[in-house]
């Protein structure tokens, strides 16, 4: 595999395939898919002020991008679980705002692992 990825490190990825391009691949696509529904669910939910499903969904978004080596995204990610179960919520809207960037920009890598 390149390494010229700027958002996703796949060496988690293969070191846990083992070799096995298919599982790779798999995984690329689950996670495209998810890429969606994570950033439709955070928006609805941030502008619902659902601050529980927010950091539900910030929780699961993040083990995935941490599977693909998005560790400073995985980061933010935790921080906004953890500042929406906290209350802390000030600083909660430009996070998210940065998360769904961030997810979306390695949209293109993903597809590029998939080719």
């Amino acid at each position: 595999m390149s390494n010229n990825f700027k958002h996703i490190n796949p060496t988690q990825i293969e070191t846990l395939a083992g070799g096995d391009q298919e599982f790779v691949k798999e995984m690329a696509e689950i996670f495209l898919e998810q890429i969606d529904e994570f950033v439709a669910n955070m928006s609805s939910f941030l502008e619902a002020e659902n601050w529980e499903k927010l950091a539900r969904e910030a929780h699961t978004a993040k083990s995935s991008a941490m599977t693909f080596g998005m560790d400073d995204t995985g980061t933010l990610l935790k921080n906004i679980q953890v500042e929406c179960q906290a209350g802390n919520l000030d600083d909660v809207p430009k996070m998210v705002e940065d998360a769904i960037a961030q997810l979306q920009a390695a949209i293109p890598e993903l597809n590029q692992l998939l080719n």
